[in-house]
């Protein structure tokens, strides 16, 4: 299973939710991926990101380079999970016919709302949407789990 987590620009939310999807994930052929909607060529991982994927996950992603969405990885996906419902919106406008496969993250996992954006805000804002990320993927976790009839 391909699961595919898309923000804007992939510095910040996205890249956070791969890194945390993949250091708690022991599901076999399942991984994560993440793009953004408007990368900026070159752009890397936020600082903020990077540093609290550093201290709590002991992963570095300082050097990891943004990554633009492509049609490609919408189709190859077996799941997309976008951060905000105008995203998903976005999705399904071009892309109808993977409507069965394309939610925000937390709607996928039965909570209300977006996942806030930190760009450009202090080092405890991040926390917060990694915090909230983290919460996010353990249910997501435990979702795909019951899925598969693991659990």
């Amino acid at each position: 299973m391909k699961i595919l987590f898309v923000c804007t620009g992939n510095t910040c939310r996205s890249c956070m939710a791969e890194a945390i999807f993949n250091k708690l994930n022991t599901l076999e052929d399942v991984s994560a991926s993440s793009a953004g909607f408007s990368i900026v060529k070159g752009s890397k991982t936020s600082k903020n990101s990077a540093l609290l994927v550093k201290e709590n996950l002991d992963c570095d992603i300082s050097k990891r380079e943004a990554v633009q969405l492509t049609k490609e990885m919408l189709e190859g996906a077996d799941l997309v999970l976008t951060m905000t419902a105008y995203m998903r919106d976005i999705i399904l406008g071009r892309f109808p016919n993977i409507k069965n496969k394309v939610y925000t993250l937390k709607q996928y996992v039965g909570v209300k709302g977006d996942v806030a954006d930190p760009y450009g805000g202090d080092v405890s804002a991040y926390q917060k949407t990694f915090d909230s990320l983290k919460n996010l993927i353990d249910a997501l976790l435990h979702k795909i789990e019951e899925d598969k009839g693991i659990i």
